[in-house]
């Protein structure tokens, strides 16, 4: 039988393991039934986008092959902007596929038409700005940048994303996918990128939980009453 110098080291070591890992359990908890409980397209934001995006046709277009490119063709993109054919080549360079001019960035306005193209009708855009660069924990982190950053006058706080490079749509952002991130983030404890499982802060935790779960059982094991009965009995 364990000594009770013993039992009560053990009670002692569970009981600030407890509290010392209790926080991060519960943001496991809660995060893991948030997750369990939201539909992922509504945390995309695909309720706020249309079903569909018809693809225009262009005529008159002129060949690839006569672009005055930085190298050889090796990609090659048709992109509608603002209702205009545009050829983007090797992932690089923007040309207007009609007069072969190259083209720099792309304007405000033609961003407002670009997201207009995606987004609901009914969303009405309130402001737009120019973002050169994002911090690590930014919503638009990891796309590409510089970046116009169109918001709506919406209680879900929307906002849509189009690159100024290639006048792509790149991604919107809402109030719940903000939530969804925190608690991401909280789930993964990797605080910069959000994706990282095998990060030493997690890996940590995950250790000292399962010290803390067998500590339970050690705990009940030598403090059980019912189990010292049966093992008295046992003896007889």
């Amino acid at each position: 039988m364990i000594k009770r110098k013993t039992a009560l080291k053990i009670r002692k070591a569970h009981r600030y393991l407890g509290i010392f890992l209790g926080i991060q359990f519960l943001m496991w908890t809660i995060s893991g039934m948030y997750f369990s409980w939201t539909d992922i397209d509504e945390i995309h934001g695909d309720h706020f986008k249309k079903e569909s995006v018809s693809a225009s046709a262009f005529e008159n277009l002129v060949s690839p092959s006569g672009l005055e490119t930085k190298r050889p063709v090796s990609s090659l993109e048709l992109r509608e902007i603002a209702g205009k054919p545009y050829y983007w080549v090797n992932e690089a360079q923007l040309f207007d596929a009609r007069t072969g001019s190259l083209k720099k960035e792309i304007s405000e306005e033609e961003a407002l038409r670009i997201a207009e193209r995606y987004m609901l009708e009914e969303l009405k855009p309130e402001h737009i700005e120019r973002i050169e660069e994002v911090g690590s924990h930014s919503e638009y982190r990891g796309r590409p940048l510089p970046a116009y950053v169109i918001s709506y006058r919406t209680p879900e706080h929307i906002k849509a994303y189009v690159s100024v490079e290639d006048g792509a749509f790149q991604t919107l952002r809402h109030r719940d996918w903000r939530w969804f991130d925190f608690l991401w983030m909280t789930h993964t404890m990797d605080y910069q990128g959000r994706d990282n499982f095998n990060s030493w802060v997690l890996r940590v935790f995950s250790l000292l939980g399962l010290i803390t779960v067998f500590s339970g059982f050690l705990l009940w094991y030598v403090s059980s009453p019912s189990l010292r009965k049966w093992k008295k009995k046992t003896k007889k």
